[in-house]
């Protein structure tokens, strides 16, 4: 299932188009598997098809009761599922909480078919509270409208695909991504101004967010604790991992008096 693939209203970048990153083409490229349940606050958004349940995006727990992941994950009407506590997607490990949702709540801004405005942003009510454990566990978040330094050391969580087109982990992968600042990710041999001040650039090489890590976290490391400062959302349309076209992420301080008028 790929949605949403290019930008094609901006002709200033019509040799790399933004592609969203639900599951389709590739995942996390360029990095590693994960040590089981290392990042508790990552979880499996999962939609209904038929009988079964498939994995399409990522998402953090935030709050026993919410998740937060990207607008266009679900921006369609459908039958949605988390998986807290997830590792191998298809290992039933005895440590996995799967909840349904019970409301989603897309920030009023979004527009799908102009990715570059941003607002690539929604929170998850479940249906039902996650039990906090060694398993699962909430996401540290920004403080409002904090940024990050260039090459702040990150991390992009997701299952995916090691390379475009490649083939498709069952199991959590990682893989560094340094933040690349908005000054140098604004540049015109870089994103130009496709990336706005309320966006995350992280990346820019052999590393790389890819299809289906959408709405997953950029992890990111301030003061000896990670915080969740990027929701995963678009890549360029020349592939997951081009040179001076890093993964873009929805700035999660950019939107923490959003997402607090939502959850009360």
């Amino acid at each position: 299932m790929l949605r949403f693939l290019v930008l094609t209203s901006f002709a200033a970048v019509v040799l790399s188009e933004p592609r969203y990153l639900e599951e389709g083409v590739g995942r996390v490229v360029g990095g590693e598997t994960a040590t089981p349940n290392s990042w508790p606050w990552q979880i499996s958004l999962q939609y209904k098809s038929g009988s079964s349940y498939y994995h399409t995006c990522g998402g953090s727990l935030i709050e026993r009761g919410w998740v937060m992941t990207a607008a266009h994950c679900v921006d369609s009407v459908r039958t949605w599922r988390v998986i807290l506590g997830e590792h191998d997607l298809n290992v039933d490990s005895g440590r996995e909480q799967v909840i349904g949702v019970s409301q989603v709540y897309i920030h009023p801004n979004w527009d799908s078919s102009r990715v570059s405005n941003g607002y690539d942003i929604a929170l998850l009510r479940l249906s039902s509270n996650a039990e906090l454990n060694a398993y699962v566990q909430l996401a540290y978040l920004p403080p409002a409208n904090q940024i990050l330094p260039n090459n702040n050391l990150c991390y992009i969580t997701g299952w995916g695909r090691t390379y475009t087109g490649g083939p498709l982990p069952a199991q959590l992968q990682q893989a560094y991504l340094p933040v690349v600042d908005y000054a140098t990710c604004s540049r015109s041999d870089w994103w130009g101004s496709t990336v706005k001040t309320t966006m995350v650039c992280a990346g820019g090489g052999a590393e790389a967010g890819c299809n289906g890590d959408s709405g997953g976290p950029l992890n990111c490391l301030v003061e000896g604790r990670y915080y969740v400062h990027g929701i995963a959302s678009f890549v360029s349309g020349l592939g997951c991992d081009t040179i001076r076209k890093p993964t873009v992420f929805t700035r999660v301080s950019a939107y923490i008096d959003w997402m607090d008028s939502i959850m009360g």
